[in-house]
This record gives C-alpha cells, structure tokens and sequence, in this order.
C-alpha cells in the first residue's frame, strides 16, 4: 500500500492511494471517494480488494480544492464540512480525473479496469460507465442519478447500483425513477436493500449495517469476477 501520483489530463500530477495484491493482478479497480475524501474507509476498501487480487487505487478527487482531505462522517463539524466540499466539488472534472485514473489502472494492470464508488462516488460510477470506457462500474447509494439518466443511452459495459431503501439523501421518488428509467437497460442491475440507511457499507462508524454491507459486497464481488477478472 502506497502513495502515488497520478498524470491527468490536463497534464497535472494528482495524488491517489494505491494498493496492490501479492501476485500478478486479476484486474483493476478505481474506487471512488464518499464525499470524506480517501479516509480510512476508503483505503480499507482498497486494501481488501487488493486481498483479492486486485490492483486498487482511489484518486484524492479533492487535489483541485485541496489534497488531502480525510474527513469523519461521525463527527458533525466534519460532516458539515464534507457537505460543504462537495457543494463546491467539480463533478465534470472529477470525472475525467477518474479517466485518467482507468487509464493509470490498465497500464499498471495490463488488465481490465473496473470502478466503484460509495456516495458522491456511487454517482460518478454511474457517470464513469456513461462517460468513460470502464470496464464494469458498482456504485452504492448514488446520489441524484435521477438527474443523469438522460445519459443511460452511452452506458456501453455492466454497471450494477446498490440502493438503500431508507436513504436520507435518495428519497421514494428518486428510487423510483431509478428504477423505472434503467430497469430495463441491458447493462445496468439494481439491489435495493429495504430499511437501510445511505453509507450502509462504511468500513468503520455507525452508519455501517452489517449484514446489508456483506450482501452487496458478495453481490460486487461476484460482479468484479464476472466481469473483471
């Protein structure tokens, strides 16, 4: 597990986490921050994908604003300041700072690529498979994808999205128009996950549910697997 900088598009250097596995990769995986930055929830998660054989590797997507942030969704002042970073946080060029780190990932890899996201990342999973040539994308509890499914036409690879059913930040009538805009799109499954709450699969605090968080996660790994490696 390390440190790294990754080369944007726009000729930037960014900072990201990167964790590898003992031998030669199955795969990659871009794991795409909540909007707490790459705390130790995230780094975990790439660590246990690198467990499994995965090369992992979360992108800092706040470097424009300010690298480094880690934030802890427990603690109110710092939840108020991630709603605040992520008010001010530029998804079209979070998206293509994700690009390049698909591009970072196959080179590294030699393999294919797949992404997934938790939160404000959930969202831009869904804006990665649209947008970019990801080779498989999960999002969990994707906020505002409503808005987005006038892209659903440039979903090109399998994107599964994970939907906590008592989400406080994707009410009924988001979910609902989850469903009815992509329930029939070839290329994209959903999981609803009844009574849960949003941040349901956190690495650490209280918002994790544990039984709910190791469905979807069996449910992502057999995805990856699938179609990953």
């Amino acid at each position: 597990m390390t440190d790294v900088t990754i080369a944007t598009l726009d000729g930037q250097q960014m900072p990201a986490y990167r964790a590898d596995p003992a031998g030669a990769p199955r795969g990659a995986i871009v794991v795409i921050q909540e909007i707490f930055g790459v705390n130790a929830g995230i780094r975990r998660k790439c660590d246990t994908l690198a467990a499994a054989g995965y090369l992992a590797i979360a992108p800092d997507l706040f470097w424009r604003m300010e690298p480094g942030i880690e934030l802890d969704p427990d603690v109110d002042a710092e939840m108020q300041r991630a709603l605040s970073v992520m008010g001010d946080f530029d998804q079209d060029a979070g998206i293509r700072d994700v690009e390049a780190t698909i591009r970072y990932a196959r080179a590294e890899s030699g393999a294919k690529v797949g992404a997934v996201g938790y939160c404000l990342g959930g969202r831009l999973a869904y804006m990665t498979a649209a947008r970019t040539d990801v080779d498989a994308s999960v999002g969990y509890y994707a906020v505002g994808v409503d808005a987005l499914l006038g892209e659903k036409h440039a979903i090109a690879n399998p994107l599964m999205l994970h939907i906590a059913g008592d989400d406080g930040f994707v009410d009924a009538a988001t979910q609902a128009a989850m469903h009815a805009g992509l329930d029939d799109h070839p290329k994209v499954t959903l999981h609803d996950y009844p009574g849960e709450d949003h941040g349901f699969a956190t690495e650490f605090g209280k918002r994790r549910s544990d039984a709910a968080a190791t469905l979807a996660d069996e449910r992502t790994a057999a995805f990856f697997a699938e179609h990953i490696g």
